[in-house]
C-alpha cells in the first residue's frame, strides 16, 4: 500500500472543490479528508452514496451541495454555505469541466458559450467568491485544473482546449493581482487520467497505446494520481510557488 504524504496545515482547512463527487474531484475529496479539511464540493449528479462512503472511511463527511456550475448565482450562494458550514474557504479547487469531443464545423455559438460556461467562466466566479474570505483569513490558495491537451495541440475538442489555455491565462492574472494579499493561485495540467468517464466514453486500447507512447512513464494515469499534487498546491509547502501551471501527465509535455 503506498502511502500519502502528510500536509499538517491542511488539517482543519476549509477547502471546496468543484465536481467532487466523481472522477477526479472524488480522490480530491477523499484526499483532503484524509488529511483533516473540512471539504465541501459541487456537483449537478447526486453524491449521497459517495458522501457516506467517505463519512465510514474517514469519520467525517463532506458536505454535498448540488448545483450547476454554470449558474453563477448558484456556485456563489454555494461557498457562501460552505463558508458558513467550515469558515472561509482558504484553499479552492476548480476542477469540474467537460470535455466533450467536438468537430470545428459542428459548434454552435450555444455550443461555444456551453463550454465557456462550464470550463472557463466557472473558474473566474467561484476565484471571484472566495478572494475576500482569503483576505480575511490571511491568504489562501486557489488550484485551476487545466489540462496538457492545448500543450499538444490536441484535435477532438477545439472549445475545450481554448478554455483550458485561458485557465492559465487567468491563472497568472489572478496571481499577480491577489499575491499582495497572499493569496496563491496555480494551474495543474493533467495528463490522461483514466476516470471512469474516460473508460466509459473514450478509451481504447489502440487510443491508450499511442498516448502511453507518447509518456516517458509507460503507465497509465489514475485519479489518484492526482491527490498529492493537488495537496502540495493547497499547502503551505507550496507556499512560494504562485502564476505557475504544473504539469502531472506522465511525461508527455515539457514545460518551462
Amino acid at each position: 500500500m503506498t502511502e500519502t504524504a502528510t500536509f499538517p496545515d491542511l488539517n482543519g482547512k476549509s477547502v471546496f472543490i468543484t465536481g467532487g463527487g466523481s472522477g477526479i474531484g472524488a480522490a480530491l475529496t477523499d484526499g483532503f479528508l484524509a488529511q483533516g479539511a473540512k471539504v465541501a464540493f459541487v456537483q449537478r449528479s447526486d453524491a449521497s452514496e459517495f458522501v457516506a462512503a467517505m463519512a465510514a472511511k474517514h469519520g467525517q463527511a463532506p458536505l454535498f451541495i448540488p448545483c450547476d456550475i454554470t449558474d453563477i448565482a448558484a456556485l456563489q450562494g454555494a461557498i457562501a454555505q460552505a463558508s458558513a458550514a467550515h469558515g472561509p474557504v482558504t484553499a479552492l479547487i476548480n476542477n469540474a469541466a467537460n470535455d466533450k469531443r467536438h468537430s470545428t464545423e459542428e459548434v454552435t455559438e450555444e455550443f461555444w458559450d456551453w463550454m465557456m460556461a462550464i470550463n472557463q467562466k466557472a473558474y473566474f466566479f467561484a476565484c471571484q467568491a472566495v478572494i475576500d474570505g482569503m483576505k480575511a483569513a490571511g491568504g489562501g490558495s486557489i488550484v485551476n485544473f487545466t489540462s496538457i491537451s492545448y500543450m499538444m495541440g490536441q484535435d477532438g475538442y477545439p472549445a475545450y482546449i481554448t478554455g483550458n489555455s485561458g485557465i492559465n491565462a487567468m491563472t497568472r492574472g489572478l496571481a499577480r493581482e491577489f499575491g499582495p494579499d497572499k493569496i496563491r493561485v496555480n494551474a495543474l495540467a493533467p495528463g490522461w487520467v483514466l476516470t471512469d468517464k474516460q473508460k466509459e466514453m473514450w478509451v481504447t486500447p489502440e487510443a491508450l497505446a499511442a498516448h502511453i507512447d507518447k509518456q516517458c512513464l509507460k503507465e497509465t494515469l489514475a485519479p489518484e494520481d492526482m491527490i498529492e499534487p493537488t495537496l502540495f498546491l493547497a499547502s503551505n509547502a507550496s507556499r512560494g510557488m504562485t502564476g505557475q501551471s504544473m504539469v502531472v501527465d506522465a511525461g508527455v509535455v515539457v514545460s518551462g
